[in-house]
């Protein structure tokens, strides 16, 4: 089974890229709400997160996603032990799901898929990236944030240069008629180096 990850910076508009492969039936795995999933019902992950911040960590059953925000930001060391737990847990997960799947590929949707060396498990990377002014807007509509908070977020992420050096395909997700046409393209261009 060949994988396709999908990945590019905050309200670069993933989500909708990702939309689009699976409307042309391509299975697609989101990292970030496996995570989020198996915070919550993994008894693994949660003895884990338990063990390293505590039994604030969880509130009737659920993760107390404050408390947790509270321990990692701005607290690389913390952020790294949760990552440590999180993603080997994601990394199981999606290739249990992927053992599942019956097409030709599957994408593999991550945030921070570059970042940690997620690129080595992947046939392709697909890099989406959009102008930054549409970045901050959609960001703006999507969490209520202001421009300076976002500004400072953004600013913990690789920039899309760096990302484009370990990238196969890029998305430019500025127009989304045009960004369909893209996504069409580069899956007509997978399934020929499948087949071939």
């Amino acid at each position: 089974m060949k994988v396709a990850g999908l990945t590019g910076g905050m309200g670069s508009g993933k989500t909708t890229v990702a939309g689009f492969f699976r409307e042309l039936g391509v299975p697609v795995y989101i990292a970030d709400e496996a995570g989020k999933r198996l915070m919550d019902t993994s008894a693994e992950v949660k003895s884990k997160i338990l063990q390293v911040f505590g039994e604030e960590a969880y509130s009737e059953g659920k993760l107390n996603r404050k408390h947790i925000a509270s321990k990692v930001f701005n607290a690389k060391e913390q952020l790294e032990k949760l990552n440590n737990i999180v993603h080997p847990a994601i990394a199981r997960d999606f290739e249990e799901w992927k053992n599942t799947q019956a097409e030709a590929y599957v994408i593999y949707e991550a945030a921070i898929l570059l970042e940690t060396g997620g690129e080595s498990r992947c046939d392709w990377v697909i890099l989406v990236t959009a102008r930054m002014e549409n970045r901050i807007q959609r960001l703006q509509k999507r969490d209520q944030s202001t421009v300076g908070e976002i500004e400072a977020r953004l600013k913990h992420q690789w920039n899309d240069e760096k990302k484009r050096s370990l990238a196969d395909f890029e998305i430019k997700n500025d127009d989304l008629s045009q960004t369909k046409d893209q996504v069409r393209n580069i899956h007509e261009i997978i399934l020929k180096a499948i087949k071939n």
